[in-house]
């Protein structure tokens, strides 16, 4: 069995269902001195050596995401780490294909691996099956664009890397991006209907929001959806440079009806009345728990303004009261919150964040921690998460 490295840390989260034990997983290097393929070679040392641990193993992970600070630079020699340490524990064929995406870490190094498993309690009704995309183009992020199907007894849940999409000017690129989605959902037998979370990420946002937003719109009400996806649209450097879009997806498909519903809270007023074609939240009852997908959560107010400008104390605390407001209408606490991604505009903002979250206990799950200005210029932070409840507090 491989071992960390010395200088890696690993933070855990299990969650155990009836159908399945659930891992939510996040690795980093604690040596920033390190190149950022040594420090690959920690983060996925250490996941190795945490999934043996758990007595599971590559097989069972079914989202794998990379934060670079330089994508461009560091994203081969990565990669090229990460083959090296799965050639040694023999897991090449058995892992997914990664995510990438330049949002530097905050923690000071310069990547950190964030990943999730699903581990079965019957291997007979478990299936994991690696489906690739149609590319937009010949580029090499583009050949990367596939997607995880996992099934779960009668359940069927897909895992997307980034997708891309390909056009003049940045509204027919992210008109583009949704139909190579749904492309790929197809070919998995399924369709954006199924899709319960959407990552999109953009290379300017401040110079193309309006233009996702106007696409977004255009793309759901062509397909006539009527719950919309919980969402987080951030800036994040696609790879290579002939995309400045990309998108990843969360899709689940059951033999039987699953509830899905939407969160909301009268702390903040609906994301889609100002253009932003999302839901706050989606709660979704499988087979094995109740989820809670809260969407990229900002310091905005019951009327959909930005407040607390240019204070990211005031907003930071805006921020988890309206997350924790979101999670009280289903039941939970922060204590339930088993991942998260935390973005901050100004990357010096980072220790006075950090102190707050650990302050309010929006901390002890694998929560990253990155930069990157977010969909209004004056906002400096933003926070999205995934709370996991049992299924005896599906009716709470």
């Amino acid at each position: 069995m491989t071992e960390p490295l010395r200088g890696s840390s690993v933070r855990l989260r299990r969650f155990a269902g009836p159908e399945a034990d659930e891992l939510t997983i996040l690795c980093r290097s604690e040596e920033p001195s390190k190149t950022p393929a040594e420090e690959a070679e920690a983060a996925y040392r250490s996941l190795a050596a945490r999934l043996a641990g758990e007595q599971t193993s590559f097989q069972d992970l079914v989202t794998e995401t990379i934060f670079l600070g330089n994508i461009r630079r560091d994203l081969p020699s990565v990669l090229d780490a990460r083959a090296q340490v799965l050639a040694e524990v023999h897991a090449g064929a058995g892992a997914p294909v990664p995510a990438f995406i330049q949002q530097a870490p905050l923690a000071g190094g310069a990547i950190e691996l964030a990943a999730t498993a699903v581990i079965p309690r019957r291997r007979d009704a478990w299936e994991v099956r690696d489906v690739a995309a149609a590319p937009s183009c010949p580029c090499s992020g583009c050949a990367r664009s596939a997607a995880r199907l996992v099934r779960l007894g009668d359940q069927t849940s897909l895992h997307t890397t980034n997708v891309h999409g390909a056009g003049g000017d940045a509204f027919a690129q992210a008109l583009d991006m949704f139909g190579a989605a749904e492309r790929l959902l197809v070919r998995c037998g399924m369709g954006f209907r199924d899709v319960v979370r959407t990552w999109i990420y953009l290379r300017d946002i401040d110079r193309d929001y309006d233009a996702l937003n106007r696409a977004r719109r255009e793309f759901f009400q062509r397909r006539g959806l009527g719950v919309r996806p919980a969402s987080t649209g951030v800036q994040g450097v696609p790879f290579p440079d002939a995309h400045d879009f990309s998108i990843r997806l969360h899709a689940v498909r059951s033999a039987r009806p699953l509830a899905v519903g939407t969160m909301s809270t009268p702390t903040l007023n609906e994301a889609w009345s100002y253009g932003a074609d999302f839901s706050r939240g989606l709660r979704v009852v499988d087979a094995n728990k109740v989820v809670l997908h809260l969407s990229g959560t900002a310091s905005i107010d019951e009327a959909g303004r930005s407040v607390h400008i240019g204070d990211v104390a005031a907003q930071g605390e805006r921020m988890l009261h309206n997350i924790a407001t979101l999670l009280a209408g289903q039941g939970a606490t922060f204590a339930d919150l088993v991942s998260g991604v935390v973005y901050l505009k100004r990357a010096e903002d980072a220790p006075q964040l950090r102190a707050l979250c650990r302050q309010r206990g929006f901390d002890g799950f694998p929560c990253a921690l990155v930069e990157a200005p977010l969909c209004r210029p004056e906002l400096l932070c933003e926070a999205e998460a995934i709370a996991l409840l049992p299924l005896d507090r599906a009716g709470a």
